[in-house]
């Protein structure tokens, strides 16, 4: 069996000290080419720290991200990813347009076969929202586990 490799020279953040973008929009999200192409396999990225803004009251939300995707011809570079979401600690938005925001810029950027994502928000006002985005139904063929994170009781 070969080992597939993945060509990296053409990214500007991973191996280099970054500066944290100053917004969303100005974050730079990186892609590789997807070492197993025509394979349908599923990339996992969990974010259980993820922080914006209150767009009203400027007070810190806080969210635990689970973004599930099956690759096209790219992936999302891990580093610049991590970038952009933290791009979002100075960012006022409710948490339906944050989580359905990162999901719509995966998907304008890396174009996978399918994506979805959990936005499961810790409360404020005692009450929690949890936000879910998807492309369409799951393709065939391919496992997708739950995403592990549990009903709110003090989610951890």
């Amino acid at each position: 069996m070969t080992e597939a490799t993945t060509d990296t020279s053409g990214l500007t953040l991973l191996g280099r000290p970054a500066a944290l973008p100053e917004s969303p929009e100005a974050a730079k999200l990186e892609r590789v080419p997807n070492p197993h192409p025509g394979e349908r396999y599923l990339v996992r990225f969990a974010a259980p720290e993820f922080t914006s803004l209150c767009p009203l009251t400027g007070q810190p939300d806080f969210a635990h991200l689970v973004i599930d995707y099956i690759p096209g011809d790219w992936l999302v570079e891990s580093k610049s990813l991590k970038l952009y979401l933290s791009a979002f600690r100075n960012h006022g938005a409710f948490h339906e347009a944050c989580t359905v925001a990162i999901a719509r810029r995966l998907v304008a950027e890396i174009a996978p076969l399918w994506l979805r994502i959990g936005g499961y928000w810790y409360p404020r006002g005692g009450m929690p929202i949890d936000v879910f985005y998807a492309t369409g139904p799951v393709p065939e063929g391919v496992w997708v586990p739950d995403q592990g994170v549990p009903p709110y009781r003090g989610r951890g």
